[in-house]
Parts: structure tokens; C-alpha cells; sequence
């Protein structure tokens, strides 16, 4: 099977001709010609995507590619990085590639071009790897850090350069084993973003519109627990749900200790997340949506007040998403 760092594109290059191969790159590309000089390359953020040793080659490519669609809205450096499995290491240099794209921006005329460049390391070489990365990246820019498909949270512990710089570090919960119990000690836990939580932005503007209607007072009147339950696929979606809506019910007046489950549905489909509100008086919200189906269904009593809605729902795309996380 071949690497994840064999699976992307880009051309082979000497670690230490990274630069001056970059720019010759854009010196034979008649695409960056076409737009002269520096203002087509112009960067506003670092990005730092991180492949885990559980990422295949098939996904490697599909994860490229998405920094590839975010890039073309948000111009960055983009530096990839590729572990190498020890058994498939037959030396502990670092090996590079470089990619660039351009493409039509705003205007007419207008030409905006990225930067990529990707290095695979075995772990004999990862004590080099923080110091190549620094140097690949444009300075006086922000970092961002994208964590995605670690074999164990603990072993983002090591990778203590980047989790220290980076403004924002981005993981994915529905990607973390239900079984890890590995625990990152972050040195800004005010950094990390769950890109679940992003994906999920249109369910939880969704829910909060249809809430609206009524006072934050009336929502945690007789509130006495938040019940989420999900099909196979929507472990993570249906954590966050829960999470999210203990907290904004809080916010509205409910309790301060409010119980919030999470509860497998076998008979719902494996793409279905239900919200449901409990009182001890008469009121009641209900929020049904299936991926799937990309339907949702939403109900509500509130102080003799009834209301419905059937709306559709959808996620985020994984582009919109690492722009949501990073900068909302």
C-alpha cells in the first residue's frame, strides 16, 4: 500500500531547496504569468494540516483537497505533514514536495495562487520536523493547526511547538476512538475548535431561530434535563448537541446542574440526531433531523403557545467548516 505522503500530489524536492524551488515553480508556470508579481501569491494565514497514522491514502488525498478549496477563499501557506509508518521507513531524513495552484479570484483579472508544501517524516526525524515547519511558514502571519485522524489524542502531546502557536487548533471528535481515554493537557485549551461543532452551525442556527419565538425566561420554566439520542453515525453530532444545549438552556435561566444524556437510538437511522427538552410541567421541544434525508422536524409547547416546523438541515461543507472553526 502506498503512503499517505506517496498518495498527494506535488513534485519531489530537496528538504533544504524547498524556497528556491517554490519559486522556480512560479517562474514556469504560465498560469502565475498570467498574473505577474507578488500580490497573486499574497497569504493571510499559516496552515498547518497534520495527518494522523490512521489516516489512509484515500483519505490523505480527500483532506488535501479540502485545504486545496479552503485555500482558494482564504490565500495561505499550506504545510502538510506525513508520518511515516516505522515499518515502511528505510531512512530518518524528512522528505519534501511542493504543489502550487492558482486560480480566478474576485474580479476580473484577477489571479490568486497557493502554496503547498508537504513533508514526510519517520519518527526517528520528528525532533527536525518543528524546525522545518517553522521555516517553511511565512512570517508575521497567524498559524493555524489542523489535527486530523490521530491514532490517540495523547499523542498530540508531543507536538508541543505547534499546539504553543498556533492561534487556533483545529480536531475532529467524530474521529476520535470511543475508546480513547487519552487526555491532552493543552497548553490553551481556549485555542482548540471541534470541527463537529463547526460542521454543525446551520442544525444549531436551526434550533435557535425556532427557539427564539419565545422568552429565554418561558424555555427554562420547569426545565428539568436535555435528552439527545442518535443513530450509529452521529456519536459526536449528538455530544455537541447535548453540550450546546445545556449550556444556552443555562444561559436562559435553567439550572445550573441541568442533566444532559446522550442515548443510542437502534430503530433510527444511522444518520438521525433527536433533541428533546424534558419539563416537569406541561412544555416540551423536539427536534428530529436525519442527515440522510437532509429533513428535520422541530415542535415546541411553550406556555401554551404550540408551535411546528419542517425544514431541511444540512452540514457544513468541510471547507466552510475549517473556516468557521478558525475564525468564528
Amino acid at each position: 500500500m502506498s503512503s499517505i505522503f506517496d498518495a498527494l500530489p506535488g513534485q519531489d524536492t530537496p528538504v533544504g531547496a524547498i524556497s528556491k524551488n517554490l519559486a522556480r515553480l512560479w517562474a514556469t508556470d504560465e498560469r502565475a504569468i498570467a498574473r505577474p508579481g507578488e500580490d497573486s501569491k499574497a497569504t493571510q494565514v499559516n496552515f498547518v494540516l497534520h495527518l494522523g497514522l490512521h489516516t489512509t491514502p484515500s483519505d490523505a488525498l480527500a483532506q488535501f483537497q479540502t485545504a486545496v478549496r479552503f485555500s482558494r477563499r482564504y490565500p495561505c501557506r499550506v504545510v502538510v505533514l506525513c508520518p511515516a509508518r516505522d515499518e515502511a521507513a528505510t531512512t530518518s531524513e524528512l522528505r519534501a514536495k511542493i504543489y502550487g495552484e492558482c486560480h480566478p479570484g474576485k474580479t476580473r483579472g484577477d489571479l490568486r495562487c497557493c502554496e503547498f508544501v508537504i513533508l514526510n517524516y519517520p519518527t526517528a526525524a520528528r525532533v527536525f520536523l518543528e524546525n522545518q515547519v517553522s521555516v517553511c511558514l511565512s512570517t508575521d502571519l497567524p498559524l493555524y493547526y489542523w489535527a486530523h485522524n490521530f491514532s490517540s489524542s495523547a499523542k498530540l502531546g508531543a507536538y508541543q511547538y505547534l499546539l504553543t502557536k498556533a492561534k487556533r487548533i483545529l480536531i475532529d471528535r467524530s474521529l476520535v476512538p470511543a475508546d480513547d481515554c487519552g487526555e491532552v493537557c493543552w497548553p490553551r485549551p481556549e485555542a482548540v475548535r471541534d470541527l463537529v461543532h463547526a460542521r454543525l452551525l446551520p442544525v444549531r442556527q436551526t434550533i435557535g431561530q425556532f427557539l427564539s419565538a419565545h422568552a429565554p425566561a418561558a424555555l427554562a420554566d420547569g426545565l428539568t434535563g436535555v435528552v439527545v439520542r442518535h443513530g450509529a453515525s452521529r456519536r459526536a453530532e449528538a455530544s455537541v448537541l447535548a453540550e450546546w444545549s445545556r449550556a444556552r438552556l443555562v444561559a436562559c435561566g435553567g439550572p445550573a446542574d441541568l442533566a444532559a444524556s446522550i442515548e443510542i437510538s437502534p430503530s433510527a437511522g444511522v444518520d438521525s440526531v433527536e433533541l428533546i427538552f424534558n419539563y416537569a410541567n406541561v412544555q416540551s421541544f423536539r427536534f428530529q433531523g436525519d442527515f440522510a434525508r437532509g429533513g428535520a422536524h422541530l415542535s415546541a409547547h411553550v406556555r401554551g403557545s404550540a408551535t411546528e416546523l419542517a425544514t431541511t438541515i444540512g452540514l457544513l461543507s468541510p471547507e466552510a467548516a475549517l473556516a468557521e472553526a478558525m475564525f468564528f
